[in-house]
Parts: structure tokens; sequence; C-alpha cells
């Protein structure tokens, strides 16, 4: 949902081709209705499936429901490292010192996965990242986060800021290993969001999440992601556990040309996580087939625009708008156009606007960014004054519907959204 929407009305509703799009979309699952729904069930308590193309959600169980990360907190870690070192304020020839705390708290001896460094060693960048990425060491996470922040207490702070930049809404971090902390939680959709910034941010380090072994202090450990073992194309990328939350995995895996991205949480057992983990891989390279519903700059739809030289302007992606629908569903497939509205005038050629939202079922399918198609100018005189006109008396319309609204049907749905605005979704 976009931030700051006034409620919907219909004087903002999309016009003709969001009509074209439903009716496509229409059209798809009526294609597939003849046939019996095909389900999945996961014995994962919190799980994600997501084409890392399209954005497409293939299935999700409880996506945002907030849970403890485990060691899946490295990946935030890791992208801290990743992004000094796209930045060029960290090279993989960088030295850090493992500190005592490190070598106490994230060594053998602290019960934890270790890469066994030595205290007051120093370290190149390039085998504390295998240590951190590899091994899912907890000295190897202190000690990045002491090196680069002066305390784990500060990195988290990294941490969070950088999770908010990168669009986790729902998350918070407290450290840099995934050591059970009170309030440090996330979501399986942030964990899989983190994890597609990774891929397309980092392709030249991401290679890293892939290799199955590291040797350090001549100790030699095997990659703790199990997919890699499989013959199902994975290439990364974190495991967790913890008493608390379980077992749990974000991976993904390629296959012809096609990637899949994966969060599983709270599973029984190591066995359990492997197993869930490739059936839903699996599945989703089987079950699924790609529809393109809008090429990039063709017209979505059209969003209302007040005080300017037109009344609309027309809504456009910037990406081809795919989505993937399953073989033999029955599923409903509807689609709408979210946009805070009217837009005031001046509006911006390839200004962001809204989402186009896609679902399948209950399930959010896709929410893929819309932009201005064109730029709309401001009015004449007369122009504001009319639309502002227009704007009193809608305006008065909708909190008299408002009063209405809530007069009645006291238990059920009002058919308002207080967070939206200029949504369309004509029946």
């Amino acid at each position: 949902m976009l931030p700051g929407r006034r409620q919907a009305w219909d004087g903002t509703v999309m016009r003709r081709p969001l009509l074209t799009l439903l009716a496509a979309a229409c059209a798809l699952g009526a294609g597939l209705a003849a046939a019996a729904a095909q389900s999945f069930q996961t014995a994962a308590p919190h799980a994600i499936l997501i084409d890392a193309d399209s954005g497409s959600v293939l299935f999700e169980k409880a996506a945002d429901e907030r849970f403890s990360p485990a060691s899946m907190a490295k990946l935030m870690t890791t992208d801290i490292v990743f992004e000094a070192l796209k930045s060029g304020r960290l090279s993989m020839d960088t030295e850090f010192t493992v500190t005592e705390d490190a070598w106490k708290r994230g060594g053998a001896g602290g019960g934890g996965s270790s890469m066994f460094a030595q205290v007051n060693s120093r370290i190149k960048m390039a085998d504390l990242l295998r240590g951190l990425i590899v091994q899912s060491g907890n000295d190897a996470a202190i000690t990045i986060a002491e090196n680069m922040a002066g305390s784990e207490e500060a990195f988290a702070g990294l941490m969070n800021q950088r999770a908010k930049e990168i669009g986790l809404t729902n998350s918070t971090f407290r450290n840099a290993t995934g050591y059970a902390a009170p309030d440090q939680k996330v979501t399986a959709r942030d964990m899989a969001k983190l994890a597609l910034h990774i891929i397309d941010t980092y392709p030249d380090y991401y290679k890293i999440f892939s290799e199955k072994e590291f040797t350090w202090n001549k100790i030699r450990q095997q990659n703790r992601n199990p997919l890699l073992a499989l013959d199902i194309g994975a290439d990364g990328l974190k495991t967790g556990y913890l008493e608390e939350s379980g077992y749990a995995l974000t991976g993904s895996a390629v296959q012809n040309g096609q990637r899949l991205v994966l969060v599983v949480s709270g599973l029984k057992s190591a066995r359990d996580r492997a197993s869930e983990s490739r059936k839903l891989m699996e599945w989703g390279f089987r079950a699924f087939e790609p529809r393109q519903v809008f090429t990039p700059g063709e017209t979505v739809a059209e969003a209302s625009v007040y005080g300017g030289q037109s009344g609309s302007v027309p809504l456009v992606a910037k990406k081809p708008v795919r989505v993937l629908l399953p073989r033999g569903s029955s599923d409903r497939v509807s689609a709408k156009v979210i946009y805070t509205g009217p837009l005031v005038a001046p509006v911006e050629e390839g200004r962001r606007v809204g989402v186009l939202r896609i679902q399948r079922g209950d399930t959010v399918a896709l929410d893929q960014p819309l932009y201005a198609g064109a730029s709309v100018e401001p009015g004449t005189l007369s122009q504001r004054a009319m639309d502002a006109a227009l704007e009193f008396g809608t305006g008065l319309v909708r909190k008299a519907l408002d009063r209405a609204g809530k007069g009645g049907d006291k238990g059920g749905d009002k058919g308002t959204d207080k967070g939206a605005a200029g949504a369309a979704n004509p029946s």
C-alpha cells in the first residue's frame, strides 16, 4: 500500500484500460477453471515463494507474521558489507581484527556456528565473507560489526537503517549474528525481499553463496544450505536455527532461466527444512506458467488529475507486467490499480503514482509500481476553479457516505478503505 492515501471514491476509478485488464485477467482465470484446483501444502508455519523476474507470489503462508530470523539475520549483515564493497569503502583485501568479544561470544566456545577465527588475528574481507556466508560464523559476523561500526549495537542501527532503505517494512534487527533477542523479528515476505535485493544488486558478490565449502584455520566446513547439494539449480542463500523459532531457510534456485526465491521458517528439524524447501521449489518450477498482461510503457489505466490542463494521466509500467498462474487452477484472477487521487497538477512524466495489484484468489500475486506516462501542466484559472468546485462537491458526497456507513452495517465491511485512495476495482 502507498502511504498517505485518502479514501477511495468513484470519481477517481480507473477508465477503460483497467476494464481491459480485468477482462484479460478474467479470461486467464476462466481458461484455467475447467481443470481441478491444484493446491500446495507445507508443514512450515511461515513460507513464501516468489518468481524473481516478475515478482509474482506463487505461494504464501503467514508470510507477514513476525518470527526470529536466527542466522538468516546474517543476510542483512552481508548486505551492508556488499554495499560497502560496491561503493568502494571496503575492498576484498581490507583486513579486520578479530576482537576478544568476537572470539568469546562467536567462537567455538559460544556454542553456535563459527569460522574458528583466532583472537587478535587479522583477516581479509574475502575470507571473512566466506566465514560469514559459507560457514555461518558468528565470530565473523561480530568481527565485521565491531570493525565497521565500533560495536555490534551500533551495527544493528545500520542494519535497521538499511532495512528501511530496502523496504523491509516489518522487520527489526538487534545484532549481526541472529542470536536470540526479544524484539529481533522478521517476516518471510521481508526476507524474500532482502534476498531478491542482494541477488539483483550484487550479482558478482552473490556468487559466494553458492560455494559449497570453505576452509579456515585448517578446518574445512560445508555450506549449511542443504539445497546446494540437490540437483535443483540452487545457488543461495542462508539457513537459520533457534530453539524458539525452529529451522529456517531463505533459498534461491534457477531452472531454465527462471529464478525462484523461497523462505520457510518454524520447521521441527533440519531434515524437514530440506525436504519442505525442496518440495516447494520443485512445485514452483513445475506448476506455474507465465502470462504477460502489459508491455513496458503500455497504458494500464488512467488516473484523475486535479487542476491540470488534462483531467487524467495515463499510468504505465516500466517493466513488463507478467504474472505466473498455476496450471489447472480455478482461482479467480482479479486486478486493480491503487493510487493517491486525484493527482494534483503539475504531474511529471515518470513520477511514481501507484501500484497495479493482481490477485489470484486470496493471494496477492503481484504488486507492480505504476508511473505517470505523460506530464500534465497546471490548467487555466477557470479550469482550476471548476475542478475545485467539483472536488468540493464530491468531498461532501464522500463525507455523507462515510456517515451512512458508520451508522449502519456495524458488523461488516462498509466498502471503504481509509488507507486507500483512487483504488479502482470495478466489477
